[in-house]
């Protein structure tokens, strides 16, 4: 056991809750879209431990374009991680950095992933939590298995026969995961794989508030992959943040002694999702596969980028009034 849980701490896309009974949970996220854009969909499997002792797996289903969502729940036996690397059964389901198999009422199909990007390892940091990986005691941990893959494979959903499934060959994906004990009281989210010129860029932004010891922090990370360079700012980066939140906007700056990211996100239509609360599924959160994140990078102060983010996940949960 000791192990196996030293190969998943510097191992983030592998499951972290050995030994773990109670006020636990984990999850993973897959979004995918289809390459005429009319599908995005997110998959997200996952375990919940609660603090009373019970314990079940699950698998929630968000429908982007649709604005629906489901939760599905099994028995907690039905969940089986492999130990040595991130494989994930849950049921007659499987999830893995290369590929997804799915067998759920309304929905079935199996979907491979090509050219993965993961977050890429550094010496004392595994993931993109840098050396927080490390910190003890943590409410949430967050981790990034791909920035970016291109899709193959098709879906039959909600009754289509098998002569007519949703072909999502040369669609773009995207996986990332939590695992703790509860989603930040406080919180704002956002990613996207869509960008103007169709190249292979990726985005993801957070900011929350975090608990740790008695007291909180307001922490943040960002990565945003563009040709083959990943731009990094982050709490334990050294580098600043300013967010302001209105109505349906969202104004995310990051900066660096070299390097500035500007966002400006737009909500869109979404659905419901459930969140953990102490390792219970109770809580709610919206998110939409609708927003637009209109994103400015500059290097030495000249711009090297400038575009449109669409299909983005945008989550704005809790009181976030606390990280302004």
């Amino acid at each position: 056991m000791l192990l196996t849980k030293l190969r998943a701490l510097w191992n983030p896309d592998h499951f972290q809750g050995w030994g773990r009974t109670r006020r636990y949970f984990e999850g993973w996220y897959f979004k995918v879209v289809s390459a005429d854009e009319q599908h995005a969909m997110a998959f997200i499997p996952g375990i919940a431990l609660e603090k009373n002792g019970e314990q079940h797996a699950f698998i929630q289903v968000m429908d982007g374009k649709a604005c629906k969502a489901q939760y599905h729940r099994f028995d907690i036996a039905a969940f089986r991680p492999s130990e040595r690397n991130f494989e994930v059964w849950v049921g007659k389901n499987f999830f893995s950095a290369q590929k997804i198999m799915l067998d759920l009422p309304g929905i079935s199909g199996e979907i491979h992933f090509k050219n993965t990007t993961p977050w890429p390892k550094m010496l004392g940091a595994p993931g993109i939590m840098g050396w927080y990986s490390f910190v003890p005691f943590m409410e949430c941990n967050h981790g990034i298995v791909s920035l970016h893959h291109e899709l193959e494979g098709e879906l039959a959903i909600d009754g289509k026969t098998s002569s007519h499934p949703i072909n999502m060959n040369g669609g773009k994906g995207y996986i990332e995961k939590d695992w703790g004990s509860s989603f930040p009281q406080a919180y704002v989210w956002m990613q996207s794989n869509h960008f103007d010129d169709n190249a292979r860029i990726s985005m993801m932004a957070s900011a929350a508030h975090i608990p740790w010891l008695g007291s909180h922090f307001i922490g943040f990370i960002s990565g945003f992959w563009l040709e083959d360079r990943l731009y990094k700012f982050a709490t334990y980066t050294g580098a600043r943040k300013s967010l302001k939140i209105k109505d349906e906007e969202v104004e995310l700056i990051f900066k660096s002694p070299k390097t500035e990211l500007r966002i400006l996100a737009k909500q869109g239509p979404g659905a419901t999702l459930v969140s953990p609360l102490s390792g219970e599924m109770r809580g709610k959160i919206q998110e939409s596969l609708q927003a637009t994140l209109q994103m400015e990078l500059l290097e030495n102060g000249q711009r090297i980028f400038e575009g449109t983010g669409r299909n983005a996940g945008l989550e704005v949960a809790g009181k976030v009034e606390v990280l302004l």
